[in-house]
């Protein structure tokens, strides 16, 4: 029994930290490339789950709203990036950080105010409904296998987007020097909108994919945001396989401590003050993760080569 727990237990983290990954991905494409903090990549995240549950609803195919989400979240990213960040590349970081939390505040009343404040709700589509046995008499949903292995195929896509094609050498190039491939004639207007679209849509995929396991509702994405930027700076700024390591990292030490540490206080301590403070401690696990790192590797675990 034990041992099923632990695995489910493992399992969660995975699907939690490929969550992370799609949403740290974008996050450190932007940073990496156009040295900008974006706080409203969150709100990217809940425009993704509200586009594909309001599709979904409407058309009754939860696929229809994963493609909705792709588009909307994109569209929303190169909107913001041509009306608002443009404005920002030049500007210090305490501009950037006021921008973008006002896109915050923008993009939350706005969602409220089309949708209104009660949660929306997507159901998992009839293909990935049921449960895969795992050992010891345990069942683990297809759907957060699902999860998992989207991960997967998006950090695929990825590498070979990066490393393979002339569009990841531009960007490559633009995160190392961004003056000298304006010299060469690249239009870096245009891949600054094209990346900012690409991490969007990274972020809209990530709330499209969770909204099945948790209401879509206004304000989802802070959250989650804050953990992405544990995971960027734990992998590395600008580092997509740090992104993923770090996302892997920040997801299983997140779910694994919050059910072994409390087991682990009831040695020293009564079972219900064991309960309270390891979930405590457990959810300040991660950031102790981090504080370790980062004495260690002060750039992160797999800085860029231009850092």
């Amino acid at each position: 029994m034990i041992t099923s727990l632990a695995l489910e237990q493992l399992l969660n983290g995975i699907q939690l930290g490929v969550m992370l990954f799609l949403m740290s991905a974008g996050l450190t494409l932007i940073f990496g490339v156009m040295g900008l903090i974006n706080l409203a990549h969150g709100s990217l995240y809940m425009v993704g789950a509200f586009a594909c549950a309001a599709v979904a609803a409407l058309t009754g195919s939860f696929w229809l709203g994963l493609v909705a989400s792709l588009a909307c979240a994109a569209a929303a990213g190169a909107i913001v990036e041509l009306l608002v960040i443009r404005r920002l590349y030049d500007r210090d970081h305490l501009d950037q950080v006021l921008a973008t939390f006002a896109l915050i505040l923008i993009f939350s009343e706005g969602t409220r105010w089309l949708f209104g404040s009660f949660p929306l709700y997507l159901d998992i589509p009839p293909l990935l409904q049921g449960a895969v046995a795992l050992p010891g008499d345990a069942t683990y949903p297809v759907y957060r296998l699902a999860i998992i292995a989207v991960g997967a195929l998006v950090a695929l896509g990825l590498y070979l987007l990066i490393g393979k094609t002339r569009l990841g050498m531009r960007i490559r190039a633009g995160e190392s020097d961004r003056e000298m491939i304006g010299a060469l004639g690249v239009d870096i207007r245009t891949l600054y909108t094209l990346v900012f679209a690409l991490g969007s849509a990274l972020a809209g995929l990530a709330g499209a994919i969770v909204g099945p396991l948790q209401s879509v509702q206004v304000g989802m994405g802070e959250p989650v945001l804050i953990l992405a930027f544990v995971v960027i700076v734990i992998g590395g700024i600008g580092s997509i396989k740090g992104a993923l390591v770090g996302a892997l990292l920040v997801g299983i030490t997140d779910t694994l401590g919050r059910l072994l540490l409390p087991q682990l206080l009831t040695l020293f301590m009564d079972p219900s003050q064991a309960g309270m403070i390891g979930g405590a401690a457990a959810s300040m696990l991660i950031y102790v993760v981090m504080a370790v790192i980062l004495s260690v590797k002060p750039r992160g675990l797999f800085p860029p080569a231009h850092a």
